[in-house]
């Protein structure tokens, strides 16, 4: 269903990621969770949702979320593209390679809202219980829930399926849940209680167990299919959406479904608005243009700033029949940037990593290849509270001097590492200077053919890449190193040889990416800890250090929105001394294009463009689209 990028990222959301996103209840006057004695004489609350920083926005008494529009009509087809290839409908294996809407039949227990960036709602269950010390949460699942086969979701099945991922699931995942929920327990029909480590921090694991999606016992009993196989078959699910079609490298079309059971919950009004959604599979971005003029597809979020820029001047647009629209993006930006495989010994060195950053120019590439439409990148948590800038002070001052002796002396000092600056050329001389101070700090001597040395073994380093758009990115960043002394090269790979490599971490550099979130808790040691560094698919680097293990540690058990922001500062500023990353560029806005039959709400909610969550379809506007030959 929904495509959007919210800002709450845990070890279970993120690895059980699902298209069932921001679903909550709607504003209403907030009301104290319920409370009552447990056999311990320990109080246990009852509540409709949880949040471990502060209130949660909505309370238990809505209608709707203030982001949608509650009458909004069913009916009508949501098209959208996909670039490259797809061979399995199983989203949760290394094997085979799927597209998210795979996911859509799936939901979670809990879910967040696009604008509440800090709490998580009942979805599949209508309470949680939970006691002050947190040791254990119990969801108490809606009688209703059913599968699109119309058999009952029961606690039978969410026990079924968390220890389904722990068995057979992504080792990046078992690996990091079974430390902090070792048991899940069924209570009866419609009541499942998680228990909790003792030894691991409480903070975040009620959300952590909240995420958890469930699937059908009894189709996996009986089909005897795996987690961990490539298939184009699907368990049934308990969404709004079932798949419908499936033409392996060429399209997905998933159909509302007219028994879903959560059609008439508050939580769900305004949404799930389509008929039918569809996925249309192209070779490229410029294919997919063409198919987009053509009406192959009806939606179009674009990313290629030279595409944006160009080629979007056709008549269907200056005859009204498509809208070009920028949006206002107000989610976190991705860390996106060129990713240093620093399991590799010659990325382990940081002046090296620093060196062959500087051979980036972002000045450059962004005026000369993109139009200057973009700003560049510097921070994890770029444009948000959780950005480290100047020098640090108060309370992030406190957290570093408290790891003072596994860091850099100057980060204490010293402003936030922020990207260097390059000239109006593609290559500037003065960062060439810099850069060849820092590879002879390293080490490095300069051998035969002008080519850097070291032990006998020259710099080689590979670009790997699968998207034919970075071409234009690398290519003169590869000429600028190779300007420096680096044997650098360009390898294009197809999309399933790029999923293998990038997965076992068998690449140089790639292109990547990490998705942070405005509240960060557990989630963090997947992304940057140590113990998850050489297996996480979330840590495409492999970063390890020490201090940031440490301060991650004081995130967890912050208990304030303050603590946890100070406490992340910190890890940014250290992160960003480390260059792991090259950061490239940002856009705070979304570039969409559609034919002009879509609505969607005005203004946006922050965290989310929600094309296939809650904008809906015009039939009068469709009609005169069809008349018109334009559809």
């Amino acid at each position: 269903m929904a495509q959007c990028r919210f800002p709450r990222h845990s070890v279970l959301a993120l690895a059980l990621s699902t298209a069932v996103c921001g679903l909550a209840g709607a504003a209403a006057a907030q009301e104290e969770p319920s409370e009552g004695t447990g056999e311990g004489g320990e109080t246990i609350i009852t509540a409709h949702g949880f949040s471990d920083l502060g209130d949660m926005k909505y309370g238990p008494d809505f209608d709707h979320l203030d982001y949608v529009n509650p009458d909004a009509p069913k009916g009508g087809e949501m098209s959208v593209w996909a670039r490259g290839t797809f061979d399995s409908m199983n989203p949760y294996s290394r094997r085979g390679r799927a597209h998210s809407f795979a996911s859509l039949p799936y939901e979670r227990l809990m879910t967040s809202t696009a604008d509440d960036p800090y709490a998580s709602y009942c979805l599949l269950c209508e309470t949680i219980e939970y006691p002050e010390s947190q040791e254990w949460v119990i969801f108490n699942l809606r009688p209703e829930a059913t599968f699109s086969d119309g058999t009952p979701l029961t606690a039978e099945d969410v026990a079924y399926t968390f220890r389904l991922f722990l068995e057979q699931g992504l080792p990046s995942f078992s690996s990091a849940v079974k430390r902090l929920i070792p048991e899940v327990e069924v209570l009866d029909e419609h009541r499942v209680k998680f228990h909790f480590n003792p030894d691991v921090p409480r903070k975040g694991l009620i959300s952590q167990a909240g995420a958890a999606i469930v699937m059908q016992k009894d189709w996996f009993e009986e089909t005897g299919a795996r987690l961990d196989e490539s298939r184009l078959t699907q368990s049934p699910g308990s969404g709004p959406y079932v798949v419908d079609e499936v033409e392996v490298n060429r399209r997905i079309t998933v159909e509302r479904n007219p028994d879903y059971w959560g059609a008439d919950l508050p939580i769900m009004q305004g949404r799930a608005n389509f008929d039918t959604m569809r996925v249309e599979f192209f070779a490229d971005s410029n294919a997919a243009l063409e198919g987009f003029k053509a009406g192959a597809y009806t939606f179009r979020q674009e990313t290629s700033s030279l595409t944006w820029a160009t080629q979007y001047d056709f008549p269907a647009i200056e005859n009204g029949t498509i809208v070009k629209e920028e949006l206002r993006d107000g989610t976190l930006p991705a860390a996106t940037g060129i990713v240093f495989n620093t399991r590799r010994e010659k990325f382990q060195d940081p002046r090296v990593r620093e060196a062959l950053a500087l051979m980036y120019n972002f000045t450059w590439t962004n005026e000369t290849l993109q139009y200057g439409l973009f700003e560049q990148r510097s921070s994890f948590w770029q444009d948000s509270d959780l950005a480290a800038s100047g020098p640090p002070e108060g309370l992030e001052l406190e957290y570093l001097e408290d790891v003072s002796d596994l860091i850099e002396p100057s980060i204490l000092t010293t402003p936030a590492v922020t990207p260097h600056e390059s000239g109006d050329r593609q290559l500037d001389r003065g960062n060439l200077r810099k850069a060849t101070r820092l590879m002879q700090e390293a080490g490095w001597e300069i051998g035969d053919g002008g080519m850097w040395r070291k032990d006998g073994q020259t710099l080689q380093v590979e670009f790997l890449a699968n998207n034919p758009a970075l071409s234009r990115v690398f290519t003169p960043y590869i000429d600028n190193l190779q300007r420096l002394g680096v044997d650098a090269r360009y390898n294009r790979v197809d999309d399933a040889q790029y999923t293998d490599r990038t997965r076992d971490g068998d690449f140089d550099i790639i292109y990547d990416y990490y998705l942070n979130g405005l509240e960060e808790g557990l989630g963090l040691s997947q992304r940057y800890g140590c113990e998850d560094a050489t297996d996480s698919v979330f840590n495409p680097a492999g970063f390890c250090n020490e201090a940031v293990d440490k301060l991650i540690d004081e995130v967890i058990e912050s208990d304030s929105v303050e603590e946890m922001q100070a406490a992340v500062r910190a890890i940014d500023r250290i992160m960003r001394h480390e260059r792991f990353i090259v950061p490239v560029y940002y856009n705070d806005s979304y570039w969409v294009a559609y034919y002009d039959m879509y609505e969607h709400p005005d203004p946006l909610p922050p965290y989310a463009l929600g094309e296939t969550d809650f904008w809906w379809h015009d039939a009068e506007k469709a009609e005169e689209l069809r008349a018109s030959g334009a559809l």
